[in-house]
């Protein structure tokens, strides 16, 4: 894909409107996880470096399409303004009269974010009109919200065709960089590694990695409808009975493409989610009362041996209730695993990636994305509408 860098962009004094994602968690009027403003923070210092004018803007939570008091993005400016050490000016309004004088009055280097998207609903409708409002405030678009490229609204695909330049910001070019060659050419062998509670949250993942992987590892809620599938007793494990067949399918087609497909041979199983007495069975021996809820030693073993051989690696879900100190350790020994990984380990957002900040090995993982439904869909081979429009 021809998509243009943004260091080969002339920034200077020009407008610059950056899509980022600041959908951050905000209690009593303060952020109280800045990962994401954190992360967005290379693309911005270099346009402050480089005299653009900056005009950030983004989402917060879900006002459908109403000016919600919670939902401003006041809380996350300010802490914006002490991560860069200037002051950031927030608009009323993401357009209007007020917003288009913050805008015509920034000088070069200078900062301005915009107030929240959704407090129109026309941002989630694309529409036509919202997006030439938006497209208005600049000459540059840089698109830096993985977590969004997924969703074709006016900020991510509408204004960029009313807008002369456009480019990734870094993050999003990192995540393009270390996702797509998952589906292209990954180095092998390419172990895929995929948990969590439900089959139907990952029906395409599975479906279009079974293409591309040598093995992957099911564990988590979803690995007992696959047990079903193959006959075992689950007790009152998560099952899916509506998937059953579809498990029979995936079964059947990693055999026939020589996909190693490697299930749970033992279980951590207890009476509840509350549980603190829990026992270890084998696949044949989980009784009608009790439920898996996290992988047993063996298969923790086992998993941990594929993992150690791969050169690629793709995680998402956990193996099991990690939350909870006695179902934890199956997804902490795969956290350490990857962490150990001497080839490419990709992380693909949600709970795995809360389960390596649990191990305190975050670091040591290649990549990890900042979009877990984004991630998901790319690697579902669906061609994201938010990085498509970055296409020249």
């Amino acid at each position: 894909m021809a998509i243009r860098k943004l260091e080969e962009l002339n920034v200077k004094e020009r407008r610059v409107f950056v899509r980022v994602d600041f959908n951050c968690p905000v209690k009593n009027g303060k952020v109280t996880d800045d990962t994401r403003i954190k992360a967005s923070l290379p693309t911005i210092k270099h346009l402050m470096e480089q005299g653009a004018r900056i005009i950030l803007a983004s989402h917060l939570g879900r006002p459908k399409g109403q000016p919600v008091k919670d939902y401003s993005l006041e809380p996350v400016g300010a802490r914006l303004a002490e991560l860069l050490g200037v002051e950031v000016f927030l608009t009323d309004d993401c357009i209007g009269d007020g917003a288009r004088k913050v805008v015509s009055d920034l000088r070069a280097g200078q900062v301005a974010l915009l107030e929240n998207l959704r407090f129109h609903k026309e941002e989630e409708e694309n529409d036509e009109g919202f997006a030439k409002k938006l497209a208005a405030h600049a000459d540059v678009y840089i698109n830096d919200a993985f977590g969004t490229a997924h969703r074709a609204h006016a900020s991510t695909v509408g204004m960029v065709r009313f807008v002369e330049e456009k480019a990734p910001g870094f993050l999003m070019r990192k995540e393009i960089e270390y996702l797509t060659p998952l589906l292209e050419a990954p180095e092998r062998p390419y172990v895929a590694i995929l948990g969590g509670a439900k089959v139907s949250d990952k029906i395409g993942v599975i479906e279009n990695l079974l293409d591309h992987v040598n093995v992957m590892l099911i564990g988590g809620g979803m690995a007992y409808t696959f047990l079903k599938a193959k006959g075992f007793g689950i007790g009152k494990s998560l099952l899916e009975k509506e998937r059953l067949e579809f498990a029979e399918k995936i079964l059947k087609g990693a055999e026939a493409r020589q996909v190693k497909l490697l299930l749970p041979e033992d279980h951590v199983i207890a009476e509840s989610l509350d549980a603190t007495e829990t026992q270890i069975v084998g696949n044949a021996n989980i009784p009608d009362d009790k439920m898996g809820l996290d992988i047993g030693p063996q298969t923790r073993k086992m998993f941990v041996a594929e993992i150690a051989l791969a050169k690629t690696l793709f995680w998402n879900g956990p193996m099991g209730v990690f939350e909870k100190a006695p179902f934890a350790e199956g997804t902490m020994d795969l956290a350490r695993a990857v962490a150990d990984c001497a080839g490419r380990t990709v992380i693909g957002g949600g709970d795995s990636v809360a389960a390596v900040n649990k191990a305190g090995v975050a670091d040591k993982i290649s990549h990890i994305s900042t979009g877990g439904g984004a991630s998901l869909e790319l690697l579902e081979g669906t061609k994201l509408p938010g990085i498509a429009i970055l296409e020249n």
